[in-house]
């Protein structure tokens, strides 16, 4: 390892090949490297931390948004990502990102593989990369939301691991001196571009190649529910926390005049979250007929957010104010704009990171001042009288990220697609990815078709090639059953609760019928109703594989077509 570290004569200084901060040019070297001393790794660790703990932030608002059937599976991924997507970028992607031995260029490092220090430099190579490892996993954690509910945990492990390579090369892009959007200009202080653009679009081209998830977007339901919005809300707070650390720890140091920077992202971070999430607040107050939807402020505070990190060190208050403002209402828009494309994004994160990051880029070309603190860059944008350069730039920079992104996450979802399968099948879908994936409140053997749980009940689960209507709401009713729930009735509708006792619906042993009974506020009154089953079948395209892997089913309209069914699950 010793040949890819630079040795100074003294011990509290190290060097790093990270320059897409603010760095005063005399501490630049001709290799590309900065001096960095104790105080700055410091720092650096410091804010990592705070970073890490972001993965905590997207566990709950991801949990809290996608059906409880789903939530271990959700947050599990989350832990995926550091321990799969984090290996590989000690492996690799550091050194792909920031690499400097003989064949690095503005596109690729080389170098930093098995990532190793001597212990002259170890303080801030090992911090630096503990921070880029946080902003890694962190752009592959946003995908797990695109993906929730109906990704197989195998097929998002083999993401994850790649996940780490796909970020790698535009950090360098944009966070090394070297890099080619760096040269020209480009700016993005804390990653609304290399973490939130990047991130956003993989999920995109991951919804998009997956569909939406089963009784979504069918006429005649409503959308999803959030399972648990305290927990949303949860993370929304912790992801403001985590975010501070995000843009104050972006200056990569506090000496020299860098602590000034770190002093203004603060601020700059506080009050565009702020500007987006009154606008969050007042919009669904407008839209909404006075109430105040969850989902409104958490795209309002998160769009914000990923909006002000590109300029966070160097936005004026009104500025960071303005910046969140526009940036949350472009989120919520984008949300809307996407539920009228039928694109199943479960937690928001097409509109918040990619919506959001694109303004933020953008944001740079217009409000940007030349920093006279800390020599961060020398270029104004529009308003300052720079002209058109630094927003072309920026576009540029956002449309490289994102054709980067399309590509290699659809080269890499379209192999695990037609390898291992990255869907999981509508019987996993149905009856929920905890028990599934993860044997909560009960263990499913694919090979009998049973669920098993440890109280000793057990479940005779419909599967096959053909799976009727009938087989479907069974399939419900188990789900239900798993969690205590009451059954629902023959199309996916829920049985109304009528006085102490709920009603339930109980499908015949010969799937032809469905029997209600009502139990209202009397103990005595209570009444049933018979109703006969429609004949309707379901086929599968693919009936083979784990979990009956593929088993989706279809209906027909009035003209024969077939349709993708079921009913409303969620």
């Amino acid at each position: 390892m010793s040949a890819n570290v630079t040795s100074l004569g003294n011990a509290s200084e190290s060097t790093s090949p990270v320059l897409g901060t603010s760095v005063a040019p005399a501490a630049e070297t001709s290799d590309g490297f900065v001096h960095i001393d104790s105080d700055d790794a410091t720092w650096i660790l410091t804010s990592a931390i705070f970073i890490f703990t972001m993965q905590s932030g997207f566990s709950l608002l991801e949990s809290g948004q996608v059906s409880m059937k789903n939530e271990v599976n959700i947050i599990f991924k989350n832990a995926v990502d550091v321990l799969f997507g984090g290996l590989t970028y000690w492996i690799v992607g550091y050194g792909m990102g920031f690499g400097s031995q003989p064949g690095s260029n503005s596109i690729v490092g080389v170098g930093f593989y098995f990532l190793d220090a001597s212990e002259r430099d170890m303080g801030f190579l090992f911090s630096s990369f503990f921070f880029q490892l946080a902003f890694a996993t962190t752009s592959a954690t946003i995908v797990s939301g695109a993906m929730a509910e109906r990704a197989t945990l195998e097929a998002y492990v083999v993401f994850s691991l790649m996940s780490a390579i796909i970020y790698a090369l535009p950090s360098r892009w944009l966070w090394y001196k070297g890099g080619w959007l760096k040269q020209l200009g480009a700016l993005d202080i804390a990653g609304s571009a290399v973490v939130h653009i990047l991130g956003g679009t993989n999920g995109l081209v991951a919804t998009l190649l997956m569909g939406p998830r089963i009784g979504v977007f069918k006429p005649g339901t409503k959308e999803p529910k959030m399972g648990y919005p305290t927990n949303a809300l949860l993370g929304m707070f912790m992801l403001w926390w985590g975010w501070l650390g995000f843009n104050c720890g972006s200056t990569y140091g506090i000496t020299g005049g860098k602590w000034k920077l770190s002093s203004r992202a603060a601020a700059a971070t506080l009050l565009a979250s702020m500007g987006g999430g009154t606008v969050g607040i007042v919009y669904s107050w407008l839209m909404r007929n006075g109430k105040i939807e969850v989902r409104y402020t958490l795209d309002g505070v998160l769009g914000s957010l990923v909006s002000i990190s590109a300029l966070c060190s160097l936005a004026r208050p009104w500025e960071s104010l303005l910046i969140g403002a526009v940036g949350g209402f472009l989120a919520i828009l984008g949300g809307e704009l996407i539920r009228r494309l039928r694109i199943d994004d479960p937690v928001g994160v097409v509109t918040v990171h990619v919506v959001g990051g694109v303004w933020g880029m953008l944001a740079v070309g217009i409000f940007l001042r030349p920093d006279r603190v800390a020599g961060l860059t020398n270029h104004a944008g529009l308003i300052y009288g720079g002209g058109w350069y630094i927003l072309g730039v920026q576009t540029l920079a956002c449309v490289a990220i994102i054709a980067w992104a399309v590509v290699t996450s659809f080269l890499t979802f379209k192999v695990i697609d037609l390898t291992i399968g990255l869907r999981i099948s509508t019987v996993a879908e149905i009856i929920g990815a905890d028990v599934c994936e993860h044997s909560i409140n009960g263990t499913y053997y694919t090979a009998e078709g049973v669920i098993r749980t440890q109280d000793g009940r057990t479940f005779q689960v419909p599967s096959g090639p053909v799976l009727s209507k009938r087989d479907v709401l069974k399939i419900m009713d188990i789900s239900l059953a798993l969690r205590n729930k009451v059954p629902r009735s023959a199309y996916g509708k829920s049985v109304g609760l009528h006085g102490r006792r709920p009603s339930t619906a109980n499908i015949s042993d010969d799937g032809k019928t469905l029997v209600i009974r009502r139990a209202r506020w009397a103990a005595d009154d209570v009444t049933r109703e018979t109703r006969e089953l429609p004949e309707i079948e379901v086929t599968s395209h693919h009936p083979e594989g784990r979990h009956g892997h593929g088993n989706d089913a279809f209906d027909e309209d009035a003209e024969g077509n077939r349709l993708k069914v079921p009913a409303e699950v969620h």
